[in-house]
């Protein structure tokens, strides 16, 4: 199992030490302009985990690859870049802006922003043309809010997908405790922590049956446990997000404990040690 970090969860810049303690760094999500994203103020903890409305603020593909990722180069950690867009085109105009850069690992595609408007609508497209503009791997980061996420999943695959991050933030609300008005300046944000870890359960578990790809499971992990069931429903990598805020604060290497929690619950899991001798498919589903 590798871990991962969830895209935008961690500045691998400005916590080098963090980043380098994972199996790979996953960036921002990058668009092809830059963007300032949503007006403040645009995060808020709720009870039971945190909402956002960050809205792809990022430099833009241009600084990226000529000052950003030369730098996360240097961190000697594998690199997967998520890319977003607003029209199919821009999503391969930005696969064959990195596929010849050594430094880059992996794509994610991220189709699933909660907080940004007219995200396109068809994954399968988007796969396709990306997948025709990149030979590196891709890794399709889907939304939980669809009626059938499976199915989107299959059209992932079948477009040429290699993989799945699973799962991005759901939108929530929170309301000022005395003015009742929205938390966020946009209102609703993407609720993530350890309220959204059933709902990535559930994500997880119908689209490794529904294709059988490798799944980078994310959403509500703070322990081992948390990997551990995640693993259970089919993912073979795990990615920390919300947790990484707070520990970052503490500056506690949550990423080698979950590693090390992991190990300990596999063993108690299995009556078996170390976990590098057990062979995970015999717990997937199917």
């Amino acid at each position: 199992m590798k871990i991962l970090n969830a895209s935008g969860c961690l500045d691998a810049l400005t916590a080098s030490a963090v980043a380098r303690s994972l199996d790979a760094f996953v960036t921002k999500s990058v668009t092809p302009l830059p963007r300032e994203g949503n007006a403040p103020p645009r995060i808020a903890e709720v009870e039971h985990g945190m909402l956002n409305s960050i809205g792809l603020a990022n430099p833009g593909i241009d600084r990226f690859l000529a000052h950003t990722l030369p730098r996360l180069g240097e961190l000697e950690v594998p690199i997967w870049v998520s890319v977003g867009g607003f029209a199919v085109a821009e999503y391969a105009d930005l696969c064959d802006r990195l596929d010849d850069r050594p430094e880059v690992e992996a794509i994610e595609l991220n189709v699933s922003c909660p907080n940004v408007d007219d995200v396109p609508a068809s994954v399968g497209e988007i796969v396709a043309a990306s997948r025709a503009a990149t030979r590196k791997p891709l890794y399709t980061k889907l939304s939980p809010a669809t009626a059938d996420i499976a199915e989107v999943a299959r059209a992932a695959q079948k477009a040429g997908t290699d993989g799945l991050s699973l799962v991005n933030t759901i939108l929530g609300l929170a309301l000022d405790e005395q003015t009742l008005k929205p938390r966020l300046s946009r209102g609703a944000g993407g609720l993530s922590g350890a309220a959204l870890k059933p709902i990535a359960l559930a994500a997880v578990y119908a689209c490794y049956e529904a294709t059988g790809l490798p799944i980078v499971g994310m959403g509500g992990i703070t322990s081992g446990r948390d990997a551990l069931e995640l693993v259970a429903a089919g993912a073979a990598s795990v990615a920390l997000g919300t947790i990484l805020f707070a520990d970052r604060q503490r500056n506690r290497p949550r990423a080698r404990r979950t590693g090390r929690d992991f190990q300990d619950c596999w063993a108690r899991r299995c009556d078996v040690c170390p976990v590098n001798t057990l062979q995970i498919e015999t717990f997937l589903p199917g």
